[in-house]
């Protein structure tokens, strides 16, 4: 798959570095005003910058999650697939829930971000 354009890139880590510092407000400025985001920890969606904001106080007030990029590829549909390095800890710092890569699927409309999903990474077959 190919490499996103620089500026999609510098979006999205831009927005994980927002996440990982929990400033809100810097990571909700990078989404459009319906984004969609997984309640992955929780299960369904929220849309719109309020509920993303709700849905990580809540979140982060009973989990301690770390998201690291990894890698970038360009998907065929023009979405971006970002492979990310999770750990899941509890708020004493131990590790909770995980410790493994994901694949997060970003759809951007105008700069931002209008979408977001966990995927399962694609397999690579072993050489």
């Amino acid at each position: 798959m190919p490499d996103p354009a620089a500026p999609d890139k510098e979006l999205l880590r831009a927005a994980y570095t927002a996440f990982n510092a929990r400033d809100i407000d810097a990571a909700l400025v990078l989404m459009t005003p319906d984004v969609a985001w997984p309640k992955a920890f929780k299960g369904g969606f929220v849309r719109g910058p309020e509920e993303v904001r709700a849905y990580w106080t809540e979140q982060w007030s009973e989990i301690n999650p770390h998201v690291e990029p990894v890698a970038f590829h360009l998907e065929n549909d023009g979405r971006i697939l970002v492979e990310v390095h999770q750990v899941v800890r509890d708020l004493t710092g131990a590790v909770l829930l995980a410790d493994e890569h994901v694949g997060h699927r970003f759809t951007l409309a105008h700069g931002l971000i209008k979408a977001m999903e966990v995927t399962p990474l694609p397999s690579v077959p072993a050489a």
